[in-house]
């Protein structure tokens, strides 16, 4: 599949937020948030549930409207210039609402007759690995394959920019590279892709840039590798079989910072790594409690995530669950 080329004029980012506000009623969902993909790029927009992914995501698509600020897609506003944008963008939602009767197949040529220039509908079937499911029944599908079916209805008619939210949930190893590489080839290619993941690995493998949104705001935006080395250093993770108050912890002449990530854990950022590591043995002891994990290692985008984030519910995974069989 061939994407269309992208019609940004040079120098203009492909996709732009300046100043972006948005309020429900009292609640504050994005404060003064602004981000910027150039043409070609894989931004992956992190955070913990509830930090704004999804309002930001559905104001880029013209599903909401901002209360303050400037959005441009491609130039155009979302908003106000959407039945002229649509057909320039790919959406893929984690829900589809398709007729469960349809079939496989029926579904993606249906999407194809909407567009101008659509791909081939087999040889997106081929692409996303649905070419032997294609007669079956959507209701027949499992979640992994329901979400691979999402990719290739997103991908139909060659979007210029594409938004892809939880593109690999519910997938089995396998299908979950399989889709990591589909996606790779679908950039390579020229798209703009905008991708929302609870997945550290799959941001760090395949983002350009990421972009991490805590309590509606823009806490970090960079390389996944400028990103770690800005969070760099050593850091001993630690789980204890009960709930207990990891701020004592900061008092250790080795640990420079502690941050919670639930009741019985915490991530610590640590000088001497042997020396932080018998002192928070030594402290667990003393106060009674058994530890179930004491790991030493390097920065990862997970910890400078949690760092970012406080630890917040819902932060990161790290192993997302396997597709159930049909």
């Amino acid at each position: 599949m061939t994407a269309a080329p992208v019609a940004a004029p040079t120098g203009e980012p492909a996709i732009e937020l300046a100043g972006v506000g948005k309020r429900y009623g009292a609640v504050t969902a994005l404060r003064d948030v602004s981000l910027t993909v150039a043409p070609g790029e894989l931004l992956a927009v992190l955070g913990p549930n509830g930090a704004g992914k999804t309002t930001t995501v559905e104001i880029l698509e013209g599903y909401r409207r901002a209360d303050v600020g400037r959005v441009r897609v491609l130039g155009c506003d979302p908003d106000a210039d959407g039945a002229r944008l649509r057909p320039r963008m790919g959406l893929m939602l984690q829900s589809g609402g398709l007729y469960p009767l349809m079939r496989v197949g029926e579904a993606l040529r249906l999407f194809a007759s909407f567009f101008r220039r659509p791909a081939d509908p087999e040889e997106l079937l081929a692409a996303v690995g649905l070419a032997g499911v294609r007669g079956s029944r959507i209701k027949q599908l499992s979640g992994g394959e329901r979400q691979r079916l999402s990719l290739a209805l997103a991908l139909v008619g060659r979007p210029e920019v594409c938004f892809l939210d939880e593109p690999t949930a519910g997938m089995d190893p396998r299908a979950r590279r399989l889709t990591w590489d589909f996606i790779s080839r679908l950039q390579g290619e020229g798209t703009t892709i905008v991708l929302t993941t609870h997945f550290m690995e799959e941001a760090d493998r395949l983002a350009d840039r990421v972009a991490i949104l805590h309590e509606g705001r823009v806490v970090a935006c960079d390389t996944p590798a400028a990103l770690k080395g800005a969070g760099a250093g050593e850091t001993l993770r630690v789980e204890v079989a009960t709930a207990f108050d990891p701020a004592p912890l900061a008092m250790l002449a080795a640990v420079r910072a502690v941050t919670p990530t639930g009741p019985g854990s915490c991530v610590l950022r640590v000088e001497d790594p042997p020396a932080a590591l018998a002192a928070v043995a030594a402290w667990l002891r003393d106060q009674g409690l058994r530890a179930r994990r004491l790991e030493v290692g390097g920065g990862s985008l997970e910890d400078v995530f949690l760092q970012l984030t406080g630890g917040a519910d819902g932060a990161a995974e790290t192993a997302p669950a396997a597709e159930g069989g049909r």
